[in-house]
């Protein structure tokens, strides 16, 4: 059989198994350490709507795992290790992504007993310890710290590698940790990220979407997100939207049941959500 046949069977998610029947296979990457979105266990919630999907499709998925870093969709999708991605913003550049199936935004997460902030420009932030994520092995800042740089908040912000130990569990827990501790008073995050780890710390905390939610133009705190195919895979890209439009309901109760913070009112409306 010559390889081009094989190739071109894996890109349409089709796996030729010895008996000559031809079984539907999902191929999905996926980070096997980042709850609440993913891990090996499948216990993410980027997991169990994938399971979804896979259900509408009458297909078996594949994983193959590999850490959400830099350079992710390049060793992943983009080189044909599999033809779906979870959870990406939607409309970026380089994939083709699928219609919107949640909203979400950073959130300022803090003890109930703790400082009330509503928008980056509370005067309190300028007295509290704040906690932000970095991105990357050069430290590279998040919305939200650039938020707090422009507003001169910076000698009391603490940044927390979002990628962490890769040996412990959830490697990005950790800034959540920090303030269950008193270690700071406010965590800056993103929202499905401290929806779900806020309601699992040993202390009462409370989770605020920031405001405002555009910072200037070219700083947005909120994002749309969808799942992504290769440019060129727009037949799967379609099934997959036609999977999430049917089984919505279950999609949104899989979000709730992770405490994922939604602002999907105006996609609803404005027909960008199924």
């Amino acid at each position: 059989m010559c390889s081009s046949f094989l190739r071109g069977a894996a890109f349409a998610g089709l796996l030729v198994i010895a008996s000559g029947v031809q079984a539907r296979e999902l191929r999905v990457c996926a980070d096997p350490n980042n709850l609440p979105f993913s891990n090996e266990a499948g216990e993410g919630f980027e997991n169990k709507i994938v399971s979804l999907v896979a259900q509408e499709l009458n297909a078996e998925i594949r994983y193959t795992w590999w850490a959400q870093r830099r350079g992710f969709l390049r060793n992943t999708l983009k080189a044909e290790t599999c033809d779906l991605v979870t959870g990406l913003p939607a409309n970026l550049e380089g994939v083709r992504t699928t219609t919107p199936y949640y909203r979400s935004s950073y959130v300022f997460v803090t003890r109930t007993d703790g400082p009330d902030v509503q928008s980056f420009n509370d005067p309190v932030l300028h007295q509290v310890k704040i906690g932000v994520h970095l991105i990357g092995d050069d430290g590279s800042n998040t919305p939200p710290a650039h938020a707090l740089s422009r507003r001169g908040i910076i000698d009391n912000v603490r940044g927390f590698m979002i990628y962490g130990d890769y040996n412990d569990p959830n490697p990005p827990a950790r800034i959540i940790e920090a303030l269950g501790k008193g270690e700071i008073d406010v965590a800056i995050v993103w929202g499905p990220f401290g929806g779900y780890f806020a309601e699992r710390e040993g202390v009462p905390l409370k989770v605020t979407p920031v405001r405002p939610i555009f910072d200037g133009p070219q700083l947005p705190m909120i994002f749309d997100i969808s799942m992504a195919v290769r440019k060129e895979n727009d037949t799967l890209r379609q099934e997959v939207d036609a999977a999430l439009a049917r089984r919505l309901p279950e999609v949104d109760a899989i979000l709730a049941a992770y405490g994922v913070p939604r602002l999907d009112t105006g996609l609803k409306q404005a027909g960008r959500v199924p």
